[in-house]
Formats: structure tokens, C-alpha cells, sequence
């Protein structure tokens, strides 16, 4: 094979030429991208910036390496069952019950490799980067090196890539990787390998059928494979009515309790619960309210659209395919509540993406003239742009990525340079060896992951859970960073608010003598129950208590 392949290309230099290029184009934006982003995502876990959904997910990985499978105390302490009817996290509920996410048993064998909250963080970067390869073959089938390049690089500018994958990790990430596969799978008719990424997408999470339904769509729509297509919108719309209404609740009421109302309550009877059908039957029912909730926030909702087609240069506005794609997974954005839906460096963003650059692909298919030097130089500018939007939005306090470049606040300034982190960390971080591995654990948010590989592990400020033998325990140790929370609050009220609990919290458990400060360096406490106090950290807690309230206090009066 390798020779007939020699010999073609001797006899056809330009296809060498255009072979070459290729390889020398796409590879190296392939390893700049993964290079980068597993710098900024492995700086963001060692300097402790990875958050509370990092901790689940490897809390996840751990207890299935354990046998425990999709068992989470994290993930319990956001069920409806501790939200809403106050009761406490357990360790042996299943996550299952919150979101569907079978897919992510196909990465154990590599977590059993390398067991941290890290090798998530990397998987992560790998899924997108691969994703793009993936992208740069679908756009050979239609495209000449030169536009299936540029559509590449797109993809790896694009803010809704770049900001879902600097982020904790999280199961959408494999979804533009299985997408990719099945457009490819689907334009090379290998329709053994579509079915089985169908079944894949459809196992990364219950809501994951949305994408297949819109590729099954755009298969009826365009006549290409219309009985293919039938089949994959009966097969994923079947599959989700049936996983939300009937194998999800056999785990928990979240779907019902928790997860539709927070979505989609406004198209329910306010009852306090609404399954998928009753959702669907409100969105059809009132047509009206369901236009309305579709184009509101109008300002909102064209800002969404505008930076999901900025990397391509606004193409996909006016192609077919990709509003026929992406066009369900818009709509289910368009048509939820709440601030992350319509945020285009968070995870979600990333289900509409595949769509838009398939649809860009066929729009580029059937006008190759329109690639001329002047657009080439305006797609190169929006580039510039979607890259410069990436870098400021991931800065953000949802992500926090670039927090060593850019402050989180100008007025007040927070700014947290990269020395003072990593100076920090390199203080505190001793204190973590001091919790064994098979005690329980509280801690705050950004303590949470690498304290995750373990049984019992919940947020401070709670202190109790529910054990295996069912029994309710206040855990071991409380660990809390509270100069993090210090270099925050002057800015932010959650920061501000959760830090003045935390004191009074603390105050009252040492005051009691039910817990002890047994460790305290550079503004992170360490409390261990029922242990003799450390006379020297509990004097350099009191010491920084001290200096805390008098900057609250002021923080307080402006």
C-alpha cells in the first residue's frame, strides 16, 4: 500500500504538493492547540483554580474504579432530595438519577492508569483536539486543502471550543469528537461505525440524543438518506423520553424535581415537578409563550448566535445544513432558563458547534469561489477576534483560566498574579498530606479536587453526611483556603458572604472544642474532630481572623 501510494505521488507532484501542505498546516495547529491547552488546563488544576465540578467527575471516575458505580457524595449534595427537601448528601447515591453518562466508562481504563483529577482535565483536551483532526477529514470529502484548513483552525479558535475545554471537566466534551465520527461515518456510508457513535452520543448524556435528532433531521431534509435519518429521530427522540421518564427516576427525582424545572419550568403547571412530557406538551400547547421564550432575551440571544458564527465568518447564518443540525440543539438553549444557556465559553456551547461547521462545510462546498483574498482577510480578522473574545471570556470567574493575566475586577482591582498563586500553593498545599485518604472530608470549592479520590468528601459549609451503614457523621477534617476567598471578596458577594460564614462557622466549632485547628499556613485552616488544637496554628488563625475582620468589616461600609 505504502508503495502504490509512493508511486501515485511521484507521478503526481501537485497531489504531493497538496499532501505536504496539508500535513504541514493542520498538524501544527493541532499541537499548538492541544500544547496550550494542556498547559493553561494542568496550571489551572495545580495552582488550584479547577472547581467543584472537576471534583465530581473524578469522584465519579474513583468510585467506579471501585465498583461503586456513578456514586457521588458531591453530586448528592446538588440532588433535589438535599436542595429542595433539605436533607443530607449521601455517599452512595448515584449520579445517574442527575444526568445519563454511560459514555464515560469507555475512559476508565485510562483513568485506572493514571488515577487523578488531572488525567479528566487532560482526556479533556485530547477529546477536542482529536475532534478537530476528525473535522479537517469530513472537510476533505467536500473541500480543497486550503478551506478545510481554514475550517480547522476555525474550530480551534472558536470560543465556544476554547472555553468549554479550559474548563473543569465535563461529559459534553466528548460530544463534537462522537459527532464528527458520525458525519464522517455517514459521508463515507460506513453506516456500522454510524450506528455504533449513534448509540455513543446517545450514551454520553440524556439530553446528548438532542444532536443525533438534528443530524437525522438534516438526513430526511436534504433526501440524502432519508430512512437512515427516520430511524435516527425515532431512536434518539424514543430513547430520551424513555431514559427522563422511565430509567432516570428509577435513581433519583431529579429529572422531575429538579432539572426540568430549573430548565424548563415556565412551560410547566407549577406544580413542583414536570416529566419530559409534560414539558414538551406545554411547549406545544402554547405556541405563543414558546416564541416568546425562544427570541427573549433578544439582545442575549443574538449575541449567542453572532460568536457562535464568528470563527466562520458568520457563513453558517446562511447555510441550510447548519441551521438544520444545529438547529435542535439551539432551540433547547433558546428555550431554557438560567445564565449559563446562553453563555458561549460554557460547556453547552459545545453541542451546537458540530452543527455549524458541517453546514459550513457543504455552504463552502457549493460556493469554492467565494474564497477569495478579501474574504480570506476578513475570516482572518474574525479569527483574531473569536481568539481575543476567548482569551477574555475565559478569564471570567466561570473559568478562571487566564486568572494570571487578566484581573477578575478593575474596580475593585482582584488580580492574582501567577508567582503569588503558585507561592501560596506551594505553602498550604503540605496541609493536604495531613487528611488520609480514607477519612471524610468538607472543603471549599477549590480544595474540592484534589481531595475527590475519596468515600466521603462534601462542600463546606456543611459539615454532615450520610454514610454506607446509612448513618448520618459529621466528617473528619474541614480544610477551607481562606486567603483565596480573601483575594475575591473585595469584588464579589458570594465570596464575601461565604467568607463571613466560614469564620463564624469556625468560631463556633473551636469555641465548642468539637473540632481543633491542627494546621494553619498562609490563610488556609485545617480542623480535625475532636483533636487537640495545634498552639501554635491556632495563634496564626487568630492572628489572620483578626486582620480578616477588620478588611470585612471595611468591605462592608463601601
Amino acid at each position: 500500500m505504502f508503495l502504490k501510494l509512493r508511486n501515485k505521488l511521484r507521478q503526481n507532484p501537485d497531489l504531493y504538493s497538496k499532501t505536504r501542505t496539508d500535513i504541514n498546516f493542520v498538524l501544527p495547529l493541532a499541537t499548538v492547540f492541544f500544547v496550550l491547552c494542556l498547559i493553561l488546563i494542568l496550571n489551572r488544576y495545580y495552582s488550584f483554580y479547577a472547581s467543584f465540578d472537576q471534583g465530581i467527575f473524578n469522584q465519579v471516575f474513583w468510585n467506579n474504579l471501585h465498583g461503586r458505580f456513578f456514586q457521588s457524595s458531591l453530586s448528592s449534595s446538588l440532588s433535589t432530595n438535599v436542595v429542595h427537601s433539605g436533607e443530607l448528601a449521601t455517599v452512595y447515591y448515584h449520579r445517574l438519577g442527575q444526568h445519563f453518562t454511560p459514555a464515560l466508562l469507555l475512559w476508565l481504563p485510562i483513568y485506572a492508569l493514571f488515577p487523578s483529577p488531572a488525567t479528566l482535565g487532560v482526556l479533556q483536551v485530547i477529546f477536542i483536539t482529536a475532534a478537530g483532526l476528525i473535522l479537517y477529514v469530513l472537510a476533505r470529502q467536500y473541500l480543497q486543502p486550503p478551506l478545510a484548513v481554514m475550517i480547522t483552525a476555525s474550530f480551534y479558535a472558536a470560543n465556544a471550543v476554547i472555553g468549554p475545554t479550559l474548563s473543569n471537566f465535563h461529559d459534553i466534551s466528548q460530544i463534537p469528537l462522537f459527532v464528527f465520527g458520525l458525519l464522517l461515518a455517514m459521508e463515507k456510508r460506513w453506516w456500522w461505525l454510524f450506528w455504533v457513535l449513534a448509540v455513543l452520543i446517545l450514551a454520553v448524556r440524556e439530553d446528548a440524543g438532542v444532536n443525533l435528532f438534528g443530524v437525522g433531521v438534516y438526513m430526511i431534509l436534504s433526501r440524502r438518506f432519508p430512512r437512515a435519518g427516520l430511524a435516527a429521530c425515532i431512536l434518539s427522540f424514543g430513547y430520551m423520553l424513555l431514559l427522563t421518564s422511565t430509567i432516570m427516576p428509577l435513581f433519583s427525582e431529579d429529572v422531575s424535581r429538579r432539572f426540568m424545572l430549573e430548565r424548563f419550568g415556565q412551560f410547566g403547571d407549577g406544580d413542583g415537578q414536570a416529566s419530559t412530557q409534560e414539558i414538551i406538551w406545554g411547549m406545544i400547547s402554547n405556541p405563543w409563550r414558546l416564541i416568546v421564550e425562544l427570541v427573549t432575551p433578544l439582545d442575549r440571544t443574538i449575541k449567542y448566535l453572532l460568536g457562535q458564527w464568528l470563527p466562520l465568518a458568520f457563513v453558517p447564518a446562511v447555510s441550510p445544513a447548519s441551521w438544520m443540525v444545529a438547529g435542535f440543539p439551539l432551540l433547547k438553549l433558546f428555550l431554557g432558563k438560567g445564565e449559563t444557556v446562553l453563555a458561549i465559553n460554557v460547556r453547552y456551547a459545545l453541542t451546537v458547534v458540530p452543527g455549524l461547521f458541517y453546514g459550513a462545510i457543504l455552504w463552502w462546498s457549493q460556493h469554492p469561489k467565494r474564497f477569495k483574498l478579501s474574504f480570506r482577510r476578513f475570516w482572518a480578522f474574525c479569527l483574531s477576534l473569536s481568539l481575543l473574545f476567548s482569551f477574555t471570556s475565559s478569564s471570567s470567574s466561570l473559568n478562571r483560566a487566564f486568572y494570571f493575566l487578566l484581573p477578575d475586577s478593575f474596580n475593585p482591582l482582584v488580580y492574582v498574579s501567577l508567582p503569588q498563586q503558585w507561592s501560596h500553593v506551594l505553602q498550604f498545599r503540605p496541609m493536604l498530606a495531613q487528611i488520609p485518604p480514607d477519612r471524610s472530608v468538607s472543603a471549599t470549592t477549590y480544595l474540592v479536587p484534589q481531595l475527590s479520590s475519596r468515600r466521603e468528601i462534601i462542600r463546606l459549609p456543611v459539615l454532615e453526611l450520610r454514610n454506607d451503614a446509612r448513618q448520618v457523621e459529621k466528617v473528619d477534617y474541614a480544610i477551607a483556603d481562606l486567603w483565596q476567598l480573601k483575594q475575591y471578596q473585595p469584588a464579589f458577594k458570594e465570596e464575601r458572604n461565604l467568607l463571613r460564614e466560614l469564620v463564624q462557622l469556625f468560631d463556633q466549632l473551636t469555641k465548642t472544642q468539637e473540632y481543633g485547628v491542627i494546621g494553619f499556613r498562609d490563610g488556609v485552616i485545617l480542623l480535625q474532630k475532636a483533636a487537640t488544637p495545634n498552639p501554635q496554628a491556632t495563634a496564626a488563625w487568630l492572628s489572620f481572623r483578626q486582620q480578616l475582620e477588620k478588611e470585612l468589616i471595611q468591605n462592608r461600609a463601601t
